[in-house]
């Protein structure tokens, strides 16, 4: 596991100079995952102030994308509507944090409760993205192949008591599912590794985590050092999504020479396109170089 502190606090100076993040426009998945950066930053200097920014990134997150039920996807025009998985990661942003300052557990069992029933349909499935107000689907979106198995292992982290018939239901759709359902993405392939590693005995987690790892190693591009996007995009890189991969790979403890190979390699790619100075490509980089809170305590 990488624990590049000096990487992570020369990257953050530079974003907040360049007006990147966390004073850029608010997104829920990067706000997710800067939450819990900040907590990896605490565990590792033992600094409070770091839980201090977290829980000022959260009331500003509130702010901004907080609805009367869920959170708005991004601050953008275009990022309207609510995503399950998005929604997901923030719960479990709020139950790293909790675990330092307690009242974010009862936040985000309140965010779990207030979603849960618009979202997940029994014996269905997971509705991948919902209108802003939570009142039907979004036009043109169906059910998320992932999303109960993100939900399940945020709500457990949050409250196994809170939330057990929520918990309940997540399981019962992850046991329908998981015989079936194959990855063919790089950022799903490395966020599966991860949930995976939470549970690893479940014969879930042991399905997918055999079935991950066999995808991502015929994704793998070496020379230069990257996975691909997909088996029918084999030429596509994505930063972000290979910080994502960096991650399940750390928590799984497999691969750190081709986790150093990418971080070292999208350090000097650039796509040309927006994504070069997204707070997500950057926060996410972040993670790779310091996964701290994100994986699972030992013992």
């Amino acid at each position: 596991m990488l624990s590049d502190v000096d990487y992570v606090l020369a990257k953050l100076d530079w974003m907040r100079r360049e007006g990147i993040w966390p004073n850029g426009p608010r997104y829920l998945w990067t706000d997710a995952f800067g939450i819990v950066l900040y907590v990896s930053l605490f565990r590792q200097t033992g600094e409070e102030s770091w839980l201090d920014e977290a829980e000022r990134l959260v009331a500003d997150v509130e702010r901004v994308l907080g609805r009367p039920r869920g959170l708005r996807i991004g601050e953008a025009p275009d990022r309207d509507g609510q995503y399950y998985h998005y929604l997901a990661m923030w719960m479990f942003a709020l139950a790293r944090l909790g675990e330092h300052r307690p009242d974010y557990l009862a936040r985000g069992i309140k965010v779990a409760r207030d979603i849960h029933r618009s979202f997940v349909h029994p014996g269905l499935g997971v509705i991948w993205k919902m209108k802003e107000d939570l009142s039907e689907p979004y036009p043109g979106y169906g059910l998320g192949a992932m999303d109960a198995f993100d939900g399940y292992v945020s709500y457990r982290l949050l409250g196994e008591e809170a939330l057990a018939e929520e918990i309940a239901e997540m399981k019962r759709l992850i046991d329908d599912q998981y015989e079936d359902l194959r990855i063919d993405q790089d950022l799903g392939l490395g966020m599966m590794l991860w949930l995976a590693h939470f549970f690893p005995h479940e014969e879930w987690a042991k399905v997918q985590h055999r079935r991950a790892l066999m995808a991502l190693d015929h994704l793998w591009t070496d020379p230069p050092g990257f996975f691909a996007r997909a088996s029918y995009a084999p030429d596509m890189r994505i930063a972000f999504a290979n910080y994502g991969v960096s991650l399940g790979l750390q928590a799984t403890g497999v691969w750190p020479d081709r986790v150093d190979a990418l971080n070292a390699y999208f350090e000097r790619y650039r796509s040309g396109d927006a994504y070069d100075r997204e707070a997500i490509t950057h926060v996410m980089a972040c993670t790779s170089h310091l996964p701290g809170a994100f994986l699972a305590r030992s013992g």
